[in-house]
């Protein structure tokens, strides 16, 4: 949830929609326990172990169709406040009002079920070769932490107090069938656009309410929190709540006695200068009667013009009398809303606010940092755990990791060469071709089985996962299937895989020279078709159609002449004459276009 009052509503403007590359690079810090609860509201129909199957799908895409290494965050023990904050969410949800109830005993864990899925999704990663790293309170803490302390890029979460605790870029939300998949949050952006740092986001959820305190203060919204917040700077603003909650400031002081407050002639805005009631400019009407005065355009002795309905000076008393009219609305509203603040009891709570502040959410080295490595996947055991788990085929398991394996294994050749093979028995073979998706271009590469290994083989493809799934299209995931194809050329069988463009580049600089060399070859050897023959016939800069042109569309003169002599055979060779002109047309070397209209003339 994060903070109430629709708080992703405010900051949606401010969103950006990210490429494809966004992340391909870089570390992002997974909040893990909000892919199980996505992954739970997405299902439909009852399928066996769901958080299984979407956590092996999301982390094998995640890591090689965009090319970021994830982190994953557990969460630890849960605050008391959000315990007690969960409890009241649940009686609220259920029309039961929690002030008559006593306050229960709140367990601190969450409960069994929950938990198990989250220690299965973590033994499932960690044989995938992630890193997990466990928060000592919320998940999206850490991953605020480590993105503030620069050891990862961005976090993935859907928890708004990511914020406050300290995220600067935050990724909501998944669009992977998409040019744009990625829909990112940066807290620069929201900085210029509204005017917001983290304490100025802190003090907005101690008045509208978050995951530890859902009340916030009473008879204040989103709107009214964001107006109030941004009169102060973000040093001040946590210190004047405290000041107003004990009821020590309950006036927001705005400078209206300003030297820019004053008129020409130095008197308060207040004291409004007379004006015409017939014109409504400054001056009496009996001055105006008989001479219009300079704000009323008229010649002399015709007076001034009755002013419209709804008119309103614009001279420099009548603005300063406006705007200290506005300036004393704005102090009664900000002071109506120091008064509802005094009034929420042992407000604002210290707790949560040191809890946000606070830069130790996680067992972390306080020299080294968080230690993040990623590992080979270990497939032997990662086969039993989901043949345990899921019931799958273990060439489907092999199949479904390919692509991850050949990311590795590209990545290890650009940083050294590598003599180990690819799933231990493949290696590089060519590139195919180049593909397109989503509007991005990739490589795809032939994978072969080295030499002295048996053909790889589909056995039991036909029986593999069972399970029947309804994905809700309203939620983003990245669940989709992408194993290598199968390509059988002269009767050996290849693996085909899409691969970055630039990493390939990389790991294989002298193949994709030789490609590229290819392609340029064979589109110089490629035969012209006749269309092309036509197109080329018929443009403006082509010679040969000028001169047929020429040839067959005389000067007026000289046609003129052809047809006095035409109309004396007329009647003795016509048809032959027609058919002698069809048969030059025709034989002749010109764009079908031309022949068309010397025909029909």
């Amino acid at each position: 949830m994060g903070v109430g009052g629709n708080f992703w509503d405010l900051l949606k403007p401010y969103a950006r929609n990210e490429g494809f590359d966004f992340l391909r690079n870089k570390r992002v810090a997974v909040d893990l326990s909000f892919w199980i609860i996505q992954h739970e509201t997405a299902i439909k129909t009852n399928v066996r172990k769901p958080h299984l199957r979407l956590f092996f799908f999301r982390t094998i895409n995640l890591f090689s169709k965009f090319g970021a290494f994830p982190v994953f965050i557990v969460d630890g023990t849960p605050s008391p406040l959000k315990s007690h904050a969960r409890i009241a969410r649940f009686f609220r949800s259920s029309g039961i009002e929690l002030t008559s109830l006593p306050v229960p005993d709140v367990p601190a864990e969450r409960n069994h079920s929950f938990s198990t899925c989250v220690q299965e999704c973590v033994e499932l990663v960690e044989l995938l070769g992630m890193p997990v790293l466990k928060a000592k309170g919320e998940a999206e803490a850490l991953c605020a932490q480590l993105n503030s302390e620069g050891h990862v890029d961005a976090c993935i979460t859907s928890d708004s107090d990511a914020f406050l605790f300290g995220a600067k870029c935050i990724i909501k939300s998944f669009r992977p069938n998409s040019k744009e998949p990625f829909e990112c949050y940066s807290i620069s952006d929201i900085e210029v656009g509204l005017g917001l740092k983290r304490k100025h986001l802190i003090a907005i959820s101690l008045l509208v309410g978050n995951d530890h305190d859902m009340n916030g203060v009473r008879g204040i919204g989103l709107e009214t929190a964001l107006r109030f917040v941004q009169a102060f700077n973000e040093e001040d603003v946590l210190n004047r709540l405290h000041e107003i909650g004990k009821g020590n400031a309950l006036q927001v002081p705005i400078s209206i006695e300003s030297e820019d407050n004053m008129d020409t002639d130095g008197n308060s805005p207040n004291t409004k200068q007379p004006h015409c009631s017939f014109c409504g400019h400054p001056g009496s009407k009996r001055d105006h009667i008989k001479f219009s005065c300079e704000f009323c355009i008229m010649n002399d002795g015709e007076g001034c013009i009755r002013k419209a309905e709804g008119f309103k000076c614009d001279c420099i008393s009548c603005g300063m009398n406006r705007k200290h009219k506005e300036q004393k609305r704005l102090e009664n509203w900000h002071t109506k809303v120091c008064h509802k603040i005094a009034e929420e009891p042992n407000f604002p709570n210290d707790e949560i606010i040191d809890m946000y502040l606070c830069s130790d959410n996680g067992q972390l080295s306080a020299n080294d940092g968080p230690h993040i490595i990623w590992e080979r996947p270990n497939i032997e055991m990662l086969i039993e755990f989901l043949k345990f788990h899921q019931h799958w085929d273990p060439s489907y398991v092999r199949r479904m990791m390919f692509p991850m394996l050949s990311t590795m294994f590209l990545r290890d050749m650009v940083s050294a060469t590598v003599e180990s093979l690819l799933f231990g028995q493949y290696e590089f073979d060519s590139l195919q071709r180049v593909k397109i998706r989503y509007g991005y271009q990739f490589y795809v590469i032939k994978w072969k089985r080295a030499a002295g290994n048996t053909a790889y083989t589909r056995s039991n493809e036909s029986g593999i996962q069972q399970d029947v799934i309804e994905l809700d299209e309203s939620v983003d995931l990245l669940d989709d299937c992408d194993g290598p194809e199968i390509h059988v050329d002269d009767g050996c069988s290849f693996l085909l895989t899409d691969e970055n463009m630039d990493l390939v580049g990389a790991a294989f600089p002298e193949e994709v020279k030789t490609f590229w060399q290819e392609q340029n070859l064979k589109r110089r050897k490629k035969p012209i078709s006749r269309s092309q023959e036509n197109e080329k016939l018929a443009s403006p800069n082509s010679r040969s159609t000028q001169l047929n042109i020429t040839e067959f569309f005389p000067s007026t003169k000289v046609k003129h002449e052809s047809k006095q002599e035409e109309s004396s055979k007329k009647h003795n060779s016509q048809d032959s004459g027609a058919s002698t002109k069809k048969r030059n047309v025709e034989s002749s070397n010109i764009p079908k276009s031309v022949r068309r209209r010397l025909l029909f003339d």
